[in-house]
């Protein structure tokens, strides 16, 4: 029996998950919110198929703490895997239960009914619908509870429904997203940051800032100075002419230095986080190492450089307490810690989502939020908060940067027999809600003693700098020693797959450079080392997508090159082949992917999410690096922060491995990872030299070609 999902624990009667509304429609909640990725069309489908009706017939309520479930983050590729999981059995219970008081109405068995369109057919003719059945007769169902033994599943003839994204349109042609958002006699407000997020500034320039043409209040609590106005055109001319104005102070920062560098010279604190041996390996007497590698990788600092700055609107209510509406990962731990700063009861803070433009992890979307929520508190109004181009690129959380060392060696057979990787990294994870205090950039400025809360990172299994750092292979004797960093250059906390994109890197990376000290076919020598099947087949399935056997020859300036991962380990499988083509730069010609997410519930959804994982994993891995110097991050804008453009689009070609008899997968974040070392290893095979260290720019490839490192064996 599966592990029923975590979410039927915090909200375990029917009544928290489904409404039926008066007008015969289908109100279905959920704490799992759309950020792009298709959930809500996802949802919509898990719904219309255990229910037997259609997606015209639904209304979605999803990520508003008045009335939604509390399923935490929508994070870490488990909206399907949770989620979908949580309202799968929802409607399973539900249908059953009203399939049963059907039966008895139309006095027939259950196996003689037909469902269709929320309608129970029997066969006489008759029927009658959820709404007639809990409406007109009675029928008690909303204290049902979900979170019990599976029940016995009636059978009964459904029409299975597909559906399309209903959200598209809206973000197409009107107000889709946050930004759009009008309140009634509703300010524009702007708040005053410098170019790093614990900047200071000695005193504030008031009365220069008052006659700045666009302010109209300027509103100020300890370090916090929001300018207020009605013209929004004119008050971001105002917030970049007052940021001139501001002197600014900036801690210190190190110099800026490669990760590989830099992180093994920060302040640390070790630990062994895994240590185990293979069956194969105990049986050795001794250990003798036919080829022996020791290697080093690493990422980059890096910004989620959302293509919409974070937004905010809120309200104060009559009640003495605020409405926030937020495109946050995680409405109820927002709200938790809003209620916190501003001194007020839970019931008296709402936080409603709603969708942005770009959303990869805990960007500035909570922080914006406090913002908005402490004006329209502190001083009573409606406003609207948007983060400028250059708030977002340096005060917002980044991801954090990795270095990775991995000791390895082969026996004489090929075989790995021992892997030791040491990883040196920060959390990834500095949430609302994770840790003691308040996770929110305006609290520690408003509220003099709020400082931010001493961070920890996710252990393994699950991992944050950690993540995927347990390799997928046979590979004996294993140690995973973790280098955890207290302090940082640069505010960190969760980027999409935290520390798998770093980590499979260098996994994937290695594993190249040992199949090659040892002459051995990369692709051969992955399934050597690989035992699960579902593995072996995604590997060998883009092997033959991408027509591995005739890549050609090394240092062509055309390479291909292969990577594989399951995300965390337990989540959705990915094997990944890149063909590159390098001579001034790298430029991607073609991506194959091949994906085993389990049952996929919702093709074209998955599709996007791993077409948008690679995209932006080729962003990554080729062009962003987050910079810095003794004024703040100068990586500030586009110019200085380059992300992907639609030019250097590769062709994409998915295969995704639907196997119904599973269970779904997450998989909204695979592709991250093994994208990073195909790429890798499609570069060492046009150049016939390795670059280690993300990202693969102009720079590192010369520095690279420079030191021009060849496999060492011992």
């Amino acid at each position: 029996m599966p592990i029923p999902s975590p979410s039927l624990t915090t909200a375990p009667l029917v009544k928290q998950w489904l409404r039926l509304s008066p007008e015969g429609l289908f109100e279905l909640r959920s704490g799992k919110v759309e950020l792009g990725q298709g959930i809500s069309a996802a949802l919509t489908q898990i719904a219309c198929n255990a229910l037997g009706i259609k997606a015209e017939q639904i209304i979605c309520l999803a990520g508003d703490t008045r009335y939604s479930p509390d399923e935490g983050f929508t994070a870490g590729s488990q909206s399907i895997e949770v989620g979908g999981q949580a309202w799968q059995r929802v409607g399973d219970i539900v249908r059953s239960h009203f399939a049963v008081a059907a039966a008895e109405l139309l006095n027939c068995q259950v196996s003689d009914l037909h469902l269709r369109s929320g309608a129970f057919h029997g066969p006489s003719g008759r029927q009658t619908t959820y709404h007639q059945l809990a409406l007109e007769h009675k029928v008690a169902w909303e204290d049902l509870r979900v979170d019990a033994e599976d029940p016995v599943l009636l059978p009964i003839p459904i029409e299975r429904e597909t559906v399309t994204r209903s959200d598209l349109w809206l973000k197409f042609t009107g107000d889709g997203f946050i930004h759009d958002r009008r309140l009634p006699d509703m300010w524009h407000a702007r708040i005053l940051r410098g170019p790093h997020p614990h900047s200071t500034a000695a005193e504030w320039p008031v009365a220069q800032l008052q006659k700045l043409k666009g302010v109209e209040q300027v509103l100020i609590k300890n370090a916090f100075v929001a300018l207020i106005g009605r013209d929004e055109g004119a008050l971001i001319k105002a917030h970049a002419q007052a940021r001139q104005l501001t002197i600014w102070t900036v801690p210190h920062l190190p110099p800026q230095q490669p990760a590989h560098l830099l992180l093994p010279s920060i302040e640390k604190k070790s630990s062994i986080a895994l240590h185990q041996v293979s069956h194969a390996a105990q049986d050795l007497v001794t250990r003798v190492d036919k080829h022996r590698l020791r290697r080093q990788y690493s990422r980059p600092y890096i910004a989620h450089a959302s293509i919409g700055p974070s937004c905010a609107l809120a309200s104060p209510t009559e009640d003495g307490g605020v409405q926030v509406w937020s495109h946050s990962q995680g409405v109820f731990s927002l709200r938790d810690q809003i209620a916190q700063a501003l001194k007020l009861s839970k019931p008296l803070v709402q936080v409603v989502h709603a969708p942005g433009a770009g959303c990869y992890g805990h960007n500035g979307a909570d922080d914006v939020a406090f913002d908005a929520a402490f004006i329209a508190h502190t001083w009573g109004l409606n406003v609207r908060v948007q983060w400028s181009r250059e708030d977002e690129l340096t005060v917002s959380p980044m991801g954090a940067a990795s270095s990775v060392e991995i000791d390895a060696g082969l026996d004489a057979e090929g075989r790995i027999q021992h892997w030791h990787v040491q990883v040196w990294s920060h959390a990834h994870v500095n949430r609302p809600g994770w840790g003691q205090g308040l996770q929110l950039l305006g609290a520690w400025s408003a509220l003099p003693d709020e400082k931010p809360p001493v961070p920890h990172d996710m252990p393994l299994p699950a991992g944050g700098g950690l993540r995927n750092a347990v390799p997928a292979y046979d590979v004996g004797e294993l140690t995973v020693e973790h280098h955890f960093l207290d302090s940082s250059p640069v505010r960190v906390s969760a980027l999409r797959s935290l520390g798998a994109h770093a980590n499979v890197f260098a996994i994937e990376s290695l594993i190249d450079e040992l199949s090659d000290a040892s002459g051995q076919d990369p692709l051969a020598f992955r399934l050597k080392h690989l035992a699960d099947p579902r593995a072996r087949h995604v590997v060998q399935k883009v092997a033959e997508m991408s027509n591995w056997d005739a890549r050609g020859e090394v240092g062509t300036g055309i390479g291909f090159g292969m990577a594989y991962a399951r995300y965390k380990n337990k989540a959705g499988y990915c094997a990944l082949v890149a063909q590159v083509e390098v001579s001034e730069r790298v430029k991607v010609l073609k991506v194959w992917a091949c994906v085993d997410a389990g049952h996929v519930v919702h093709a074209d959804g998955l599709r996007n999410q791993i077409e948008g994982g690679i995209l932006q994993a080729i962003s990554w891995s080729l062009l962003e690096s987050v910079r810095w110097s003794q004024q703040g991050i100068s990586s500030n804008d586009w110019e200085n922060y380059p992300i992907l453009s639609f030019q250097d689009i590769p062709q994409l070609d998915i295969h995704l491995v639907d196997d119904p008899s599973s269970l779904s997968l997450g998989s909204g974040e695979v592709a991250t990872g093994p994208c990073a070392g195909a790429l890798g290893n499609a570069v060492a095979h046009a150049l016939g030299v390795r670059a280690r260290h993300l990202p693969l720019s102009p720079e590192n490839l010369i520095a690279a070609m420079d030191q021009n490192v060849q496999p060492l064996s011992s």
